[in-house]
């Protein structure tokens, strides 16, 4: 059982791994990974919103051009496409449903709508309900000219 230059309680031929050693490495393994994947949905949460961040000022930037050419505001957004914006952007959360959208009855006025994973940016309402003359579009973030 003595070796004359190390010290060892099992014999050459029991060597290796207990099960309660096994058992906590897989726990630690576990456990490890749980916080890995915790803290990448929270990144994947904040990837979305900065898309729906863009896609909007993406959208606006579009209308306002749709507007500088035509005099008014388009009735849906997929007007914009291809000449003022190459593709309509959707949703990257909700499975590739349209940015909520509505304009004044006199298409002199837009508003856009998304709703955010997160605390959305600041203002969170940029919209004039009352210039609109319609329902405001839904989501926790909404963007006018």
């Amino acid at each position: 059982m003595f070796n004359s230059g190390s010290f060892s309680l099992r014999p050459k031929k029991e060597r290796g791994f207990t099960l309660i050693e096994l058992l906590v490495v897989i726990a630690i393994i576990g456990l490890l990974s749980s916080v890995v994947l915790a803290s990448l949905n929270n990144a994947r949460k904040k990837g979305r919103d900065a898309r729906r961040l863009s896609d909007l000022k993406q959208l606006q930037t579009s209308l306002e051009l749709y507007y500088s050419d035509n005099n008014a505001y388009p009735s849906a957004t997929s007007a914009l496409a291809p000449d003022f914006i190459p593709a309509v952007p959707t949703d990257p959360g909700s499975g590739g449903a349209a940015y909520t959208y509505v304009k004044s009855s006199d298409s002199n006025y837009f508003c856009l709508g998304a709703t955010f994973e997160n605390t959305p940016p600041s203002p969170v309402d940029t919209c004039n309900g009352t210039t609109l003359g319609a329902t405001e579009p839904t989501g926790n973030y909404r963007i006018g000219p």
